[in-house]
């Protein structure tokens, strides 16, 4: 198997043994990922698994090519009547790897920024594989914000961080802090500055929160 669908699978497996240990109330919390609650984001996580390219097409059409409005719907869609069945519904799709016609990495990106948004309000810890945090965070750095990625964000900027051998961008400004804050933060999550340092974290933060 492609070692990336290896890593995903782990991720997805490791957030459904997560999932397992919540009390009901715990799913209505809100997570990092505006407007979505936990229960939310588990929902979207399955439509995502799901996703193919004839899925993805009708989806759109659909949402009349509102990106929002197509996530919007697919959490609909996939969300049960209770966690539970949002629960089981996830587990059944932690094998899949279905995928539209989109870079690999992205699939890491939804397992671990997305599964972030989840455990931080949580307060959940995860030791992330140092491979699926790298190899999302490039993906993110060389992606156009309008397709999900964070380019705008860190144009300019160099991204260390300070648990791993990663160096992204080769700009002037320093932005560093653990490589999944970085992550985050790339992916427009302005929870995550709190955790960053660097001469070049005022422009990353200014870029975040002026959207």
């Amino acid at each position: 198997m492609n070692p990336t669908w290896s890593l995903v699978h782990a991720e997805r497996a490791a957030l459904v043994d997560d999932l397992a240990t919540l009390a009901p109330a715990q799913w209505d919390v809100p997570s990092w990922c505006s407007g979505w609650s936990v229960h939310d984001v588990a929902a979207h996580l399955v439509d995502n698994a799901r996703a193919t390219t004839a899925r993805l097409v009708v989806a759109m059409v659909r949402a009349r090519f509102d990106f929002d409005r197509q996530n919007d719907q697919g959490v609909a869609r996939e969300r049960g009547a209770d966690p539970a069945e949002t629960w089981a519904r996830l587990r059944s799709v932690v094998g899949r790897t279905d995928t539209p016609p989109v870079p690999l990495a992205s699939r890491l990106v939804e397992e671990v920024v997305h599964v972030e948004d989840v455990r931080r309000p949580l307060g959940l810890h995860h030791d992330y594989a140092p491979r699926a945090v790298a190899d999302a965070l490039r993906h993110q750095a060389r992606t156009s914000v309008s397709m999900g990625g964070g380019r705008q964000h860190v144009a300019d900027l160099r991204l260390v961080a300070s648990d791993a051998d990663l160096v992204v961008g080769d700009g002037d400004d320093v932005v560093e802090g653990r490589a999944v804050d970085l992550l985050l933060a790339t992916s427009g999550r302005v929870q995550a500055l709190d955790s960053l340092g660097g001469p070049g974290l005022p422009i990353l933060r200014g870029r975040l929160t002026a959207r």
